[in-house]
């Protein structure tokens, strides 16, 4: 098939004209490929997680040593998904920080890294392209997203990302 701009082309969710490296909490959705579920189960309501999602997991938590000027806030690895809320912090006084784009590029690509060489398939895609991100705007909004990532295990049994959903 040809690439046609008209029929093939992405509706971008981002704000126009947002810098997306400026200080503000953010929310990432992040999905595997084909919302595989590669990365752990729920048992009795609670996140197992498999060798990949320990490696997704500790990769996670490594953002602020690649990073400087981010905080990491709640957090889960869902078999097929995660969230997370990452913080960027002082922004203008550190000229080496990066948007929330080149932060997830980096953290997808150092995953994929970690989980190809452990199942010995080089170039076998992990995540879905893109991620999903939203600016949180105020503390309500904060308290509400650090909610809904806790208790997203629990609720998996909806979760419009699980295959077995009825």
């Amino acid at each position: 098939m040809v690439y046609d701009p008209d029929i093939h082309h992405r509706r971008s969710i981002r704000l126009r004209d947002y810098d997306y490296s400026c200080d503000g909490a953010y929310f990432v959705t992040i999905c595997t490929y084909q919302r595989e579920c590669l990365l752990g189960e729920i048992m009795n309501r609670t996140m197992r997680l498999k060798e990949y999602g320990r490696i997704v997991q500790t990769q996670w938590q490594q953002l602020p040593e690649h990073y400087s000027g981010i905080q990491l806030d709640e957090f889960v690895v869902m078999p097929n998904h995660i969230h997370g809320i990452i913080e960027i912090v002082g922004a203008q006084s550190i000229v080496s920080t990066k948007t929330v784009g080149e932060i997830i590029r980096g953290f997808k690509a150092r995953c994929t890294y970690a989980i190809n060489q452990l199942r010995n398939n080089p170039g076998s895609p992990v995540w879905q392209r893109n991620y999903y991100e939203r600016v949180i705007r105020d503390d309500r909004e904060l308290d509400a997203i650090r909610q809904y990532i806790v208790e997203n295990p629990v609720k998996w049994e909806e979760d419009e990302n699980n295959p077995t959903r009825l």
